[in-house]
C-alpha cells in the first residue's frame, strides 16, 4: 500500500506526536507499504531511518514554535497527485492546519482520507462542533480515528460518526520487564515520572502530591525525569533528600529508571495518550494515573495500577501504597506478567484495517 502520511509536526522537532508518527512511518515501512512523510516541520532535507520526508515548511523557527507556510497546501497537492497514493493520513492536534489543509486536498484530489486525533479537544469542543469540520469529513468517507477513548470521545459527539481507537505504538521487546525485581536500596518506596516540565504535563502537583503523602507517614522518593519551563521551579520546590530532577535520560536509562521503581505516576488530565506511562507499564511498572486521562485506556484499575479522581486522589493511593504491602505485591507480581498489548506489531495491523476502512 502508498501511504502518505500528513503531519504539522514531525522530528527532529521533541515530543509525543512527533515520535509516534516517525515510528508509524518506520514500522509501516518495515512491514512493506510505501510511505511517505508530508510536514511543516524545519529539519534536514533527507529521509529519516529510511523514510522519504518532505518538509513543506519555513526552513526557519519562528517566534513561539509556529509551524506554518501558506504555500504548503498547494505543494502538497502536486505532490499528492504525482504520487500514486492508496491513502493519505493525517495526524491531528488541537491546532493542526497543515493537517487538515492535507484533509482536504486529499478529498479534492478522490484521495481516501484516514484522520487521527492525537490530543483531547474537550475543552474545544464547543469551537471543533461549530467549525463542523469532523462531521463534514465523516459525510465524505474520511475515517476518523483517536488514540484513545478519552481523545475519541470529543470527536464523536462533534462529527455524529464512527470513530476508531488506534492506540500509539510502543517496542515491547525493549521495553520488556527485568528477569528479576530490581534489589531495594532502602526502605523507601521509588516513585517515578518522566514528562515534559510544563504546566500541562502537571510536575508540581505532583511534587507536592508526593509532599503530602510524606507528611501522612508514606516513605517516598520521587524522581522525575525530563526538561522544560518549569525545571527551575521544581529545583526550588523539592527537597534534595527526597526528590530527584535527572534531566532528560536516553530510552535506555529510563527503562532502567523504570526497572529499578516501584510505581509510576502519571499526573497530566489532559493526556490523550501517555507514551511514556505505556513504556513504564510495559517494563512492569505499575501505574497510578488520572481516570480522565488517556492512559486509562490501557491501565486495569486494581490490577495494573490505580486510576484516581483528583490531585486528593493521587495523594491517597500513593498513602496506600506505601501502607499496603499486599496491594504493592499484587500489582507489581501481575503487571510483571501482563501485556499492554501495545506493540508495534499489533498497532500496524490496526492502522492497515483503518486505512482498508477508508479506502472502502
Amino acid at each position: 500500500m502508498r501511504i502518505a502520511l500528513v503531519s504539522d509536526c514531525y522530528p527532529p522537532r521533541l515530543g509525543g506526536m512527533e515520535t509516534q508518527v516517525h515510528g508509524l512511518a518506520t514500522h509501516l515501512r518495515a512491514a512493506g507499504h510505501g510511505v511517505e512523510v508530508f510536514t511543516i516541520t524545519p529539519g534536514p532535507e533527507q529521509p529519516v531511518d529510511g523514510v522519504t520526508v518532505h518538509r513543506l515548511g519555513l526552513q526557519r523557527d519562528l517566534p513561539g514554535g509556529w509551524l506554518i507556510n501558506p504555500a504548503a497546501a498547494g505543494r502538497l497537492r502536486a505532490a499528492l497527485r504525482a504520487g500514486g497514493f492508496d491513502v493519505a493520513h493525517a495526524q491531528l492536534g488541537v491546532v493542526s492546519p497543515f493537517a487538515m489543509d492535507g484533509v482536504r486536498v486529499a478529498l479534492g484530489l478522490g484521495l481516501p482520507v484516514a484522520a487521527t486525533w492525537h490530543s483531547v479537544t474537550a475543552r474545544a469542543e464547543p469551537f471543533v462542533r461549530a467549525l463542523g469540520y469532523p462531521r463534514r469529513w465523516a459525510g465524505r468517507g474520511v475515517a476518523l480515528s483517536a488514540v484513545s477513548p478519552v481523545a475519541a470521545e470529543p470527536i464523536r459527539r462533534a462529527a455524529g460518526a464512527r470513530v476508531s481507537l488506534l492506540p500509539n505504538g510502543i517496542d515491547t521487546s525493549f521495553w520488556c520487564p527485568p528477569a528479576a525485581p530490581a534489589p531495594r536500596r532502602d526502605g523507601a518506596l521509588r516513585v517515578v515520572s518522566a514528562m515534559r516540565l510544563a504546566v500541562r504535563k502537571r510536575p508540581l502537583p505532583l511534587l507536592e502530591a508526593v509532599r503530602e503523602a510524606r507528611a501522612s507517614g508514606a516513605d517516598l522518593r520521587l524522581t522525575i525525569a525530563g526538561e522544560g519551563p518549569l525545571r527551575g521551579r521544581l529545583e526550588c520546590s523539592a527537597s534534595d533528600a527526597w526528590c530527584e530532577l535527572p534531566g532528560r535520560l536516553t530510552p535506555v536509562e529510563l527503562r532502567e529508571l523504570y526497572r529499578s521503581a516501584d510505581v509510576y505516576v502519571a499526573p497530566a488530565h489532559l493526556e490523550a495518550f501517555g507514551i511514556a506511562a505505556a513504556e513504564a507499564l510495559a517494563t512492569g511498572l505499575p501505574v497510578v494515573a488520572p481516570r480522565s486521562s488517556g492512559v486509562a485506556g490501557f491501565v486495569e484499575h486494581g490490577r495494573t495500577g490505580l486510576l484516581v479522581a483528583d490531585d486528593a486522589g493521587l495523594r491517597d493511593a500513593l498513602v496506600r501504597w506505601a501502607r499496603d504491602h499486599q496491594l504493592r505485591e499484587s500489582l507489581s507480581s501481575y503487571t510483571r506478567h501482563a501485556r499492554p498489548g501495545l506493540d508495534w506489531s499489533s498497532v500496524v495491523g490496526t492502522v492497515i484495517a483503518e486505512y482498508e476502512r477508508a479506502i472502502g
